[in-house]
C-alpha cells in the first residue's frame, strides 16, 4: 500500500507540473524511473528482512550463525536501527 500511495504522489506531482505549469512532461516523464527506484528500494528491503527473521528448510549452520550476528548488530548499533527503523516506516518520496 505504501508504493501505491507513492506512486499516487508521484504520478499527481507530475499532472500538477504538466497543467499547473505551462505544460511541463519532465516529473511524467520520470514518472517511471522514479517510482521503480522505490519498488527496488523495498524490494531489497523486504528480502533483507525476510532473510533476517525467518529460518528456511536449506540453509546450513554458518547460515543460521550468520542470521544471528545480523540480528546481534542489529540491537546493538545505532546506525543499523536507525536504518531498520527509516525502511519500515517507510522512505522519503526523494528517493
Amino acid at each position: 500500500m505504501n508504493l501505491a500511495i507513492a506512486d499516487v504522489q508521484v504520478l499527481a506531482q507530475g499532472l500538477e507540473g504538466f497543467y499547473k505549469r505551462g505544460g511541463s512532461q519532465a516529473a511524467l516523464n520520470a514518472y517511471s524511473q522514479t517510482c521503480l527506484s522505490r519498488v527496488w528500494k523495498v524490494q531489497r528491503f523486504s528480502w533483507w528482512m525476510t532473510s533476517l527473521l525467518h529460518r528456511f528448510d536449506d540453509e546450513t549452520p554458518f547460515d543460521h550463525r550468520r542470521q544471528l550476528a545480523e540480528l546481534e548488530y542489529l540491537v546493538s548499533s545505532r546506525a543499523a536501527a536507525q536504518s531498520l527503523a527509516e525502511n519500515y516506516v517507510g522512505l522519503p518520496l526523494a528517493t
